[in-house]
């Protein structure tokens, strides 16, 4: 047999209170080098220096026992990251409403949706007070919500002089929140340095992606602003509540900065564990746009609503033309619930069709 080096001569350092990534493509040995920084994996060669405490949130459920409560689960996974049961004692209220499973967390983490292990995960790994958060891709499995409660606390210990490793493919996120970025291929380092210039050389020398449509990785240009959704019942009135099957109109309105032609609006229905439900954009439609200066409004209109009773999260985006650069990306822009409707359905959506007995 041959031999298979998951991380081969890569070297580098992360400077104290600094956020830092890590990019590449599937099996790049990414997840390999957290694992190697959280000391879950020992290096056959060489040595990694760390200094004061290293808290890690990797593969969705890990130090987590499925048979146990989230309660339990809180107490486990403390104990692992080196707090004593007083300490959790201390902070498991903390805990879990930052997570906001309150309502689940005597049940079994067996019965978590995916959304659910990364909330009580993260907010677990956030309330040991470490010096060091190594976080990998799950992150982007919770609801936009959640996403935006987590980006928050890391800018905050970012402000607190901590130190943050990421690993994602999000590259537009680590461009947003990192220092430096390192790349990573075949399992060896390729290059180390500011995070603009290892994400652009990732996308042309790996990736091959032409330097003009870059755009996908860079900033929201903002010259059209998403200022809010308004959802709207079948004659045009506001939506106090809905159900399934209604006829509804969902408003977005917005202010352009300048004239743009031919941008792309899009939106998402994300379910309040984080499942994306549906997205669609203006271009899908082949509605061709010509923006003017000043406030204006655009309308999605959904003859029927087919998703079952729960909350829901609407996310806005507006691209240009290419739809490879975002001019406006909110999340959450607005949440609203579906009461049951006529016919009643499970799961997430409805199928909308009619049972007929054969004569």
């Amino acid at each position: 047999y041959d031999d298979f080096l998951a991380l081969d001569d890569v070297s580098f350092e992360i400077k104290e209170g600094t956020a830092f990534g890590l990019i590449g493509e599937n099996g790049s040995g990414k997840s390999t080098m957290l694992k190697v920084m959280a000391r879950i994996l020992r290096p056959d060669g060489g040595s990694i220096t760390t200094r004061g405490k290293v808290s890690a949130l990797l593969e969705l459920g890990a130090g987590f026992h499925p048979e146990l409560s989230g309660r339990e689960n809180v107490y486990l996974n403390g104990a692992i990251l080196g707090l004593s049961r007083r300490e959790i004692d201390a902070r498991f209220d903390e805990i879990v409403d930052f997570s906001g499973i309150e309502q689940f967390i005597d049940a079994p983490v067996k019965n978590y949706s995916s959304g659910m292990y990364v909330r009580l995960g993260f907010a677990v790994a956030i309330n040991v007070d470490p010096a060091v958060l190594l976080i990998d891709e799950v992150l982007a499995v919770g609801d936009q919500e959640f996403q935006n409660k987590c980006t928050e606390k890391i800018s905050q210990f970012r402000r607190e002089g901590r130190t943050i490793v990421v690993v994602s493919h999000a590259l537009s996120s680590v461009r947003e929140l990192c220092d430096d970025v390192a790349l990573i291929e075949h399992g060896r380092l390729i290059q180390v340095g500011p995070a603009v210039d290892t994400i652009d050389h990732y996308l042309t020398e790996i990736l091959s992606i032409d330097p003009a449509t870059l755009g996908i990785a860079r900033r929201s240009t903002g010259e059209i602003q998403l200022q809010g959704v308004e959802l709207l019942g079948e004659s045009g009135e506001l939506a106090g509540a809905v159900a399934l099957g209604d006829s509804v109109t969902f408003r977005f309105h917005f202010n352009a900065l300048k004239p743009v032609s031919d941008p792309v609006f899009g939106m998402s229905l994300t379910s309040s564990d984080g499942v994306l439900v549906t997205g669609t954009n203006s271009r899908d439609q082949g509605l061709s746009l010509e923006i003017s200066t000043g406030p204006g409004w655009i309308d999605l209109a959904v003859p029927r609503l087919l998703v079952s009773s729960g909350k829901y999260h609407v996310t806005g985006t507006i691209y240009d033309a290419t739809q490879m650069t975002p001019i406006h990306e909110v999340g959450d822009l607005y949440a609203f619930d579906v009461a049951e409707g006529n016919p009643k359905t499970s799961g997430i959506t409805s199928l909308g069709g009619t049972w007929r007995a054969g004569e």
